[in-house]
């Protein structure tokens, strides 16, 4: 087979672009974030995360806002979530955090409700509402508990 310098070019630059691709696809799967912006970190306590998971999206009306930077749980044994969430958003210090579940079976992630106040949340300032996620193995369980089964 002959040499042929144009041909060896294109495969090339089309291994290249294959790899470029496969490394931005890697990234976004990831939820690795590139030029994110200012970020405060908010604090949600919950009795109950359910499957959350770190980087986990944060949205407001559908709109990802930020993600979950870490899960602990506090000297009440309560589970405490830290918030990285778009500094420029301005959530009102009544707003409401809840786990909610993208589909039947799909992905935890934080709804955000916005509440009615003026004043807004800022850096290290906890939820003053939230809501633990919904366990579909309780509900079972509590169905088949009142139905006498």
């Amino acid at each position: 087979m002959q040499r042929n310098p144009t041909r060896d070019l294109i495969v090339g630059l089309f291994v290249l672009l294959g790899l470029a691709t496969l490394g931005y696809l890697s990234l976004q799967v990831g939820g690795i974030e590139w030029n994110a912006g200012e970020k405060i970190r908010l604090i949600a306590t919950f009795d109950d995360v359910g499957g959350l998971s770190y980087r986990a999206p944060i949205r407001v009306a559908g709109v990802k806002i930020g993600q979950v930077s870490g899960i602990d749980l506090d000297e009440d044994l309560r589970a405490t979530v830290s918030l990285e969430v778009d500094a420029d958003v301005g959530l009102s210090i009544d707003s409401s955090a809840a786990i909610r579940t993208a589909g039947l079976l799909g992905d935890q992630f934080i709804a955000v409700e916005l509440g009615a106040e003026d004043d807004v949340l800022v850096d290290g300032e906890e939820f003053q509402f939230t809501e633990s996620a919904l366990s579909i193995e309780k509900l079972v369980g509590q169905l088949v508990h009142d139905a006498g089964v």
